[in-house]
């Protein structure tokens, strides 16, 4: 059943964005332990840059919220290699809060404005 919920919710924030070639979007994905993030152009169907929490480059020693802010920089600094500094986050169902919430402040101490 919160599957379901949040897949409603999903569906229900997808409708209102969307990502182009000059403002993608910035889709996050949390599991349990790990917590995912894309770069997609919705018009073109393509992902242009991803950053996760199972990366060598994010220490495995440090909490879930740590991991998420880190993975919110990491895609920050991959983003602006493309040259892009504005984006569109789609929080993917999630409450804005924990770390989702860590991962968009982690993105916007990397230089990402949304």
């Amino acid at each position: 059943m919160k599957v379901n919920r949040r897949k409603r919710i999903k569906y229900r924030v997808r409708k209102k964005i969307s990502g182009t070639p000059e403002l993608p979007r910035l889709s996050v994905y949390r599991s349990n332990l790990e917590v995912y993030c894309q770069l997609i152009d919705d018009v073109n169907g393509v992902t242009l840059a991803h950053a996760s929490s199972i990366e060598d480059t994010i220490p495995s020693d440090i909490s879930k919220i740590e991991k998420s802010k880190e993975v919110g920089k990491l895609m920050a600094e991959r983003v602006k290699k493309l040259g892009m500094e504005q984006v569109v986050f789609d929080r993917g169902g999630y409450r804005y809060h924990g770390r989702v919430k860590a991962l968009a402040d982690g993105a916007r101490e990397g230089g990402l404005n949304f």
